[in-house]
């Protein structure tokens, strides 16, 4: 029986929890994703009120702030900055593709979301893993559970309370579950957090600079260096960053198998909760 992936590839606890999170983190503001499948379907240097049009439960403004946050993080590219200037996908936006393929793989085989449009869908997938040392506690329970909090706050290395929160917001997600009902109960990884290995493989081989350089074609420039709140550096040979996001393997926009149209119309409720805030 032939094996092409090696174990290391798709296993939970061989990657880099922090490069994994400090990428998640660059895709996980909302409509990121709209944003870069909308550029990638289009295929072409798109102005805001282009990528706009195509996602009207969107307002223009909003987009606007959006894609100069992907700018600053090189997700994309402009010719200038004058304004009105178009954007597109830089190698790394365009490289993007298979972390959506992956998370809405994954999604659609442990998540019980009904009908949503597949940017949604990978959206709503990066909000469940993005969270600050969510990857480590997920990492701690795939190698070692059940085990209890305490253990898994110091197999972590994280403060009690801080490990109890996370727990919750994991149970929450449907990624980890407790044993039984009393307070003590071991914890678990759940059918869906034991499932990650290929989502955070593709998210880490997107960040890592090595697997770019041996793999990618040239990337796309980037004008000047930028600094973000995030800590990363853009420059003309593509994005750096000591902890989080690269560039990676640059894969042609027809690659975006999800894109955003047609999709359902997102409720009115869910845009106003639309914020310009890097974190949900």
């Amino acid at each position: 029986m032939p094996t092409t992936v090696q174990p290391s590839v798709t296993s939970i606890g061989s990657v880099d929890a922090q490069r994994v999170e400090g990428a998640l983190s660059l895709i996980a503001p909302k409509w990121t994703t709209w944003s870069a499948q909308t550029l990638a379907q289009q295929g072409r240097p798109m102005r805001v009120c282009d990528v706009a049009a195509r996602l009207p439960f969107v307002s223009e403004q909003f987009i606007g702030k959006r894609l100069a946050q992907m700018h600053s993080d090189g997700l994309v590219t402009r010719a200038h900055d004058r304004h009105g200037a178009p954007y597109q996908l830089s190698a790394s936006g365009e490289s993007l593709s298979r972390v959506h393929r992956a998370l809405s793989d994954w999604s659609q085989t442990n998540l019980s979301l009904g009908q949503v449009a597949g940017a949604e869908r990978v959206e709503d997938a990066v909000r469940r893993l993005h969270l600050r040392h969510s990857t480590a506690v997920i990492q701690v329970l795939d190698a070692g559970g059940p085990m209890r909090f305490v253990h898994i706050a110091e197999e972590a290395g994280l403060d009690n309370s801080f490990t109890r929160q996370r727990l919750n917001r994991l149970q929450t997600d449907g990624l980890v579950a407790r044993t039984g009902p009393r307070h003590g109960d071991p914890y678990v990884l759940t059918d869906a957090g034991r499932a990650l290995g290929p989502v955070y493989a593709a998210v880490e081989h997107w960040s890592n600079p090595v697997a770019a350089r041996e793999h990618s074609a040239p990337p796309v420039p980037v004008a000047s260096a930028t600094r973000t709140h995030t800590g990363v550096s853009l420059a003309s040979d593509g994005i750096r960053t000591t902890a989080a996001l690269c560039r990676s393997t640059a894969a042609p926009s027809a690659l975006f198998s999800h894109a955003p149209q047609p999709q359902p119309r997102v409720p009115a409720a869910v845009t106003a909760q639309s914020a310009s805030s890097r974190g949900r």
